[in-house]
């Protein structure tokens, strides 16, 4: 009898911890990192391209991610073929690195049930469809200021944008993200309840671009 529930057990347990299926998800979400932000917290150390002084990277497209109003899919199984180097590499521009291309691909772009070539374009189309604000790569010297500001910041460039489509988000002390909610058909929306929450810190450190 033992026996019997143990092998009960093993197969009613679920085969895949990861892996939904792919294009069953709500909507995106958009990430935009603070790239000084990244390098001060984990590029340096690694020796990042992307954080060489060579380089003005600001707000860099993080990923592209497909959300649900509770919760998001990962690591989904897809008939698509996987991107190529060439696909991923191409994403350095406004990624930072063909690595990170590769890793959203394989952890959110497979969720998208698109190919790898249209979620790398969806993905571009999102990012310069948001307008960054100029203020923040005029940055000389590192600030401290409320998280608010760059919401408001990003509200007052994207006029279609509202406080609810937004969220900042803080790391270790430092603003770290803007996140910007958007339909499958890439226009803006309310944020669910799993994203919506802001950073509340007033004194956020903001580094310079490099």
């Amino acid at each position: 009898m033992r026996k019997l529930l143990l092998g009960l057990m093993l197969w009613a347990a679920p085969v895949w911890a990861e892996g939904e299926r792919a294009g069953a998800f709500d909507y995106y979400v958009l990430a935009l990192s603070w790239s000084p932000t990244w390098c001060a917290l984990e590029g340096d150390a690694r020796g990042a391209d992307q954080c060489d002084d060579r380089h003005d990277y600001g707000w860099t497209l993080h990923g592209l991610w497909p959300q649900n109003e509770r919760g998001w899919p990962s690591y989904c199984r897809t008939s698509h073929r996987d991107a190529s180097r060439g696909q991923t590499g191409a994403m350095t521009d406004i990624m930072g690195s063909g690595g990170l291309a590769w890793h959203q691909w394989k952890k959110h772009g497979r969720c998208s049930g698109l190919s790898a070539a249209d979620y790398f374009d969806a993905s571009r189309a999102a990012y310069t469809s948001v307008k960054r604000p100029a203020v923040f790569r005029k940055l000389q010297d590192a600030v401290k200021l409320p998280a608010k500001v760059v919401e408001e910041a990003f509200l007052e460039s994207n006029p279609d944008l509202a406080a609810d489509m937004v969220t900042i988000t803080c790391k270790n002390r430092r603003i770290q993200e803007v996140r910007i909610c958007l339909t499958k058909d890439l226009d803006p929306r309310r944020c669910g309840k799993d994203v919506i929450n802001d950073c509340s810190m007033s004194n956020a450190l903001l580094d310079p671009i490099r």
